[in-house]
């Protein structure tokens, strides 16, 4: 007769926490390289558009995020580059790489937030248009595109949150390396004294095809 027994077996345990670590790993990577991306393309659409008052009537005006504001794309740059290196780094470093990729998604979000109600790079334009320096624009409205670039801030501050949460449990790329060169080198294989090929070989690669 057998018996079912309900305590967990230990390599279910153990296996728990790994998956875990991985899932961590999948969702800040996806979600840092995606808001990079989103808040990238969302600063090259246009943010804002308004007419100007000039002597043929009504001109139209037009900015994009990166007229309107250079920090969302900095900072993305800054976020993708803070992602890659948080698996160059350890320890105290990668929590504060980890911050600084927070950081950057929270100044886009700011950025881009208060970039949704700016008019001062479509005054610029007004002011151009008309010859005016006093002149501004008219007829102003903005588009959505500054909150899509809020949205991929937030994803950037989402992995900085992950990372500084799980980092310290992530796979470090550095580790890879030092273990590969810590492993023995393969022993060439003994040349065969009969064949006159492989002690030839063995001589151009400055191995002596004696073995002694």
């Amino acid at each position: 007769m057998e018996y079912v027994t309900a305590v967990p077996h230990p390599r279910t345990e153990a296996a728990a926490p790994v998956r875990s670590d991985r899932r961590s790993l999948a969702v800040a990577l996806l979600c840092g390289a995606l808001g990079a991306a989103v808040a990238l393309l969302a600063t090259r659409q246009r943010w804002a558009e308004g007419t100007a008052t000039v002597a043929g009537g009504p001109f139209p005006l037009n900015a994009k995020g990166s007229d309107v504001t250079g920090v969302p794309a900095a900072l993305a740059i800054v976020g993708l580059a803070a992602l890659v290196a948080v698996f160059a780094v350890r320890r105290a470093g990668r929590f504060v790489v980890a911050g600084l990729l927070a950081l950057s998604g929270a100044g886009i979000v700011a950025a881009a937030l208060i970039g949704a109600s700016d008019s001062s790079a479509l005054d610029e334009q007004a002011a151009q248009a008309s010859g005016d320096t006093s002149a501004t624009v008219a007829a102003l409205s903005h588009t959505g595109w500054p909150y899509v670039a809020a949205a991929g801030g937030l994803l950037i501050l989402l992995a900085g949150l992950l990372a500084l949460r799980y980092g310290s449990r992530w796979p470090a790329m550095s580790g890879r390396y030092e273990r590969g060169a810590d492993r023995p080198r393969r022993k060439a294989r003994p040349v065969d004294p009969e064949r006159p090929e492989e002690i030839w070989k063995a001589l151009d690669r400055g191995e002596d095809p004696t073995g002694a």
